[in-house]
């Protein structure tokens, strides 16, 4: 105790997410004695969110094979979709994670604190949590961050729409649904919703999906949402929205960026039973009081840390989506390597799956290599099982492998994965 009204550990973390949570559980193996703040349920965003929809990606898998039955020989073959039993069995599981992280800090004997956490004005770094005053000598924050969210000033009726938090709370399938939003989680809700049924548009301010990503894949996966039948509307914005008794009616404007003479276009879409603001996330900093401490924020309010996740303060430390992120592209190798030190390699191919299936779609792979030795320092894929190989790929990046590497490779054929161990 370092007084009666402080208490003190030797690390405390704030946020029960998946980032806070692995910290604090390999601090406590150590050795230190750990706390956990943490206002809503353990697990954060990975948990709540980013296992729900992992499981209405798999849902929406089994729907795609399903469309492929007939060219596989299966004729006739038919099902039925429950919503209900699938959000049933999603929640579930959800609740036996959350259940088992309060197992694992039970067993790790870190302290629960539930509740909102606030850096106070003392000496030392110190958060107020519940009008109960905790410290450490080392704080991480790991608050994560929450969906962006639009005004009534800016658009009138935004309310009426959800948030990617809200699709999970969806009772059914909407038979019409409009996506707003270029971002990953965009694209992701579409194409979940397109494959089980609903008729889906997604509203993009400019003419691609996944802007931040690489060019490749930004261009790939437009053409891929547009090939399997999902409405794409690019340079618009939704200018206003209503609620009519057959469900909303979204009003957008068009204009042309090429063409400095063109006039605005207005449009709107009918029946829309779902609305889902897509627009991008926020860090969780506010209320926080950072400033109270000296922990400096960049202009989006993402926490400012260096290579070792340091904050601007000694001893306070950050990790996850309050940090933001950075991915590299091949304009960012240039920018580290220079131009004459990066080489690209790049394919596309239509994955074997597909070699007799009406329905068609590319994969794409590029391999971004920097030095004289071309050490890989980015890879980038899209496509059919891409998941899985980049996972194993990326071990190899991590361990230093060159281009000579991945070419001495033996290729199993056949497979997609070969592809990158071939690239010319």
């Amino acid at each position: 105790m370092a007084s009666e009204s402080v208490t003190r550990f030797d690390f405390l973390v704030i946020g029960g997410g998946s980032g806070g949570l692995a910290v604090a559980r390999r601090a406590a193996e150590l050795g230190a004695t750990a706390a956990v703040i943490e206002s809503n349920k353990l697990g954060g965003t990975c948990v709540s969110k980013d296992h729900p929809a992992p499981v209405m990606w798999s849902t929406s898998t089994h729907a795609e094979y399903l469309h492929d039955h007939e060219d596989y020989g299966f004729e006739g073959a038919k099902a039925h979709f429950s919503w209900q039993l699938i959000k049933r069995k999603r929640d579930a599981y959800v609740s036996r994670l959350n259940q088992i992280y309060r197992n694992n800090l039970d067993k790790g004997k870190i302290e629960s604190i539930h509740g909102y956490a606030r850096f106070t004005d003392d000496p030392e770094p110190t958060v107020e949590v519940n009008g109960k005053k905790f410290t450490a000598p080392h704080i991480l924050i790991a608050t994560g961050g929450h969906p962006s969210t639009v005004s009534e000033d800016d658009v009138p009726g935004a309310s009426l729409g959800i948030t990617s938090d809200g699709f999970f709370e969806l009772e059914s399938c909407p038979k019409r649904s409009v996506i707003v939003g270029a971002g990953y989680i965009a694209v992701e809700m579409a194409g979940i919703l397109s494959t089980l049924g609903s008729k889906t548009s997604i509203i993009i301010r400019q003419g691609g999906v996944l802007r931040n990503f690489d060019a490749l894949i930004s261009s790939n996966c437009t053409k891929e949402l547009q090939n399997h039948g999902i409405d794409l509307r690019k340079n618009s914005q939704v200018k206003s929205v209503q609620k009519t008794d057959k469900g909303l009616s979204v009003k957008l404007v068009t204009k042309d960026p090429d063409d400095k003479d063109a006039q605005e276009k207005c449009d709107t879409i009918h029946e829309v039973d779902c609305l889902l603001w897509a627009i991008g996330r926020e860090p969780n900093t506010a209320g926080l009081n950072l400033s109270s401490i000296g922990v400096k924020l960049d202009e989006r309010g993402h926490i400012v840390v260096d290579e070792f996740q340091n904050t601007t303060h000694a001893g306070v430390y950050a990790v996850g989506d309050v940090c933001g992120r950075a991915l590299l592209t091949p304009d960012e190798a240039i920018k580290t390597w220079g131009k004459d030190s990066v080489k690209v390699y790049t394919t596309s191919f239509t994955p074997m799956y597909y070699a007799i299936t009406t329905r068609k779609s590319q994969c794409i792979m590029k391999l971004v290599c920097a030095g004289k030795n071309e050490k890989v320092v980015g890879l980038h894929m899209q496509g059919f099982g891409c998941d899985e190989m980049l996972q194993g790929f990326a071990v190899a990046v991590n361990m230093g492998a060159t281009k000579e590497d991945f070419d001495r490779t033996i290729a199993i054929h056949p497979t997609s994965s070969e592809e990158l161990v071939t690239l010319r």
